[in-house]
């Protein structure tokens, strides 16, 4: 009787484990702070800084070596999307203006300017 009991224990522990991993896998490592949820980035020719005042540099990125075999690339950009938006929030940014996104095989960053905008 405890064998069985054993045998379905161990049914389940890996079953909750495998789910653990998947769950993981369908969701951005970096997750967006509530306080950066209005953070906006533009990549517009429309955007006009001179209505906005200068805060700094940012960057955000998603992804290690091993990231590719588990994340899609989407999840990758979504990461480095949330990480830009919180680290410009951290210096009382509202607008994020993107310069360069770098998509490398196994990570995406991406860098812009951080500004205040009325």
């Amino acid at each position: 009787m405890l064998a069985k009991y054993n045998k379905h224990i161990s049914k389940a522990g890996i079953t909750l484990v495998s789910l653990g991993l998947l769950a993981g896998c369908v969701s951005p490592a970096t997750s967006l702070d509530e306080s950066a949820k209005n953070v906006h980035l533009r990549m517009d020719a429309g955007f006009d800084a001179n209505e906005c005042h200068w805060l700094g540099e940012v960057t955000g990125s998603e992804g290690h070596w091993f990231s590719y075999l588990f994340f899609a690339n989407d999840l990758l950009v979504q990461g480095a999307m949330n990480d830009i938006k919180n680290r410009a929030k951290q210096l009382g940014a509202n607008t994020v203006y993107i310069v360069a996104p770098q998509d490398f095989t196994t990570s995406f960053t991406i860098m812009g300017s951080a500004y205040r905008c009325d």
